[in-house]
């Protein structure tokens, strides 16, 4: 089993795009794939399920939100079985491939849940503070890694909010692997340097509280790669001003997949509507074939990088 979140600190780079896009076909390739949207803006959760489904039947008592409120409040966690729900439209596609795709909902108050968490960082003394840090920061890592394999998932996929706070530290101390996606612009990649970095510090941290204390193991999530996304295509390759700053990317020492997503609004806003992500479905138009092969070339790669 496999813990991979989606991560780059700028929002609106396609980040719950490419996860959602990721796990179907998986799926699809017969993969067990657990989803777990941290992002306040709960995108992952209604590319799969409707808002009004999730103001219904989700919203009180089915979302991650649920398991953050037991950990600031201090009452009993709830199990994340409770919370898992089955997305129907991409399962019943890739049943008949044995996969499968589960996902814990968002919620939108998880904005607040930083706040309530970070009270809990106080300490009177620098043992008791390592020790706040430690429960605050790897309290998912240990749940997630016991349900997942009790559960036999191939891979879980944690969309990350597009920041570096409590919550986002939470799912990259569960990770083994950092997946970032990114435009191809310069405000995209401006902060690609800037997370690494932040990412180093945090395993460092974490790691050196982990060592004062019995039966924390260390955290060594590696990152597997940049994918880009809102490729424009001309003759079959990205653009040349698109081309400079996936240049200037693996310049940074940060490895870039050979894949990319291409620049198509049509289609990934009908998928996200339609609860079924692009690379399931089948398109007798040209372009929009290409559009879903170049995503499954995408999987292919990232399949051999983990």
């Amino acid at each position: 089993m496999k813990i991979i979140s989606v991560l780059n600190y700028k929002g609106g780079v396609g980040k719950t795009t490419v996860t959602a896009n990721l796990a179907s076909e998986l799926a699809y390739k017969g993969k067990k794939v657990l989803l777990l949207d941290m992002d306040p803006q709960a995108s992952l959760t209604f590319s799969f399920f409707t808002p009004d489904h999730w103001n219904e039947h989700l919203k009180q008592s089915k979302t991650i939100k649920n398991w953050f409120d037991s950990i600031t409040q201090g009452t009993v966690k709830p199990y994340l079985g409770d919370l898992v729900c089955e997305p129907k439209n991409v399962n019943d596609i890739v049943k008949p491939k044995n996969g499968r795709v589960h996902i814990i909902p968002s919620h939108l108050g998880l904005i607040n849940v930083e706040l309530e968490l970070a009270t809990l960082l106080g300490a009177a003394n620098m043992t008791q503070a390592k020790k706040n840090y430690i429960k605050v920061h790897g309290k998912l890592r240990e749940d997630l890694q016991n349900f997942g394999e009790k559960n036999e998932y191939d891979i879980i996929l944690i969309d990350c909010p597009p920041n570096f706070n409590i919550v986002t530290k939470n799912a990259i101390i569960a990770s083994d692997n950092i997946l970032i996606p990114a435009k191809p612009d310069y405000l995209s990649t401006l902060g690609i340097d800037y997370l690494q970095k932040s990412l180093k510090d945090l395993v460092k941290d974490f790691n050196e509280y982990a060592e004062t204390l019995d039966d924390v193991e260390d955290a060594n999530p590696i990152i597997l790669g940049v994918v880009f996304t809102m490729i424009q295509i001309y003759v079959r390759e990205p653009i040349a001003a698109q081309r400079r700053f996936i240049s200037q990317t693996s310049r940074l020492g940060i490895s870039v997949f050979d894949s990319f997503f291409r620049e198509n609004k049509t289609i990934f806003a009908d998928a996200s509507q339609n609860g079924i992500p692009v690379v399931l479905n089948y398109y007798s138009n040209g372009t929009h074939f290409d559009v879903a092969q170049e995503i499954s070339n995408f999987v292919s790669e990232f399949e051999k990088r983990i």
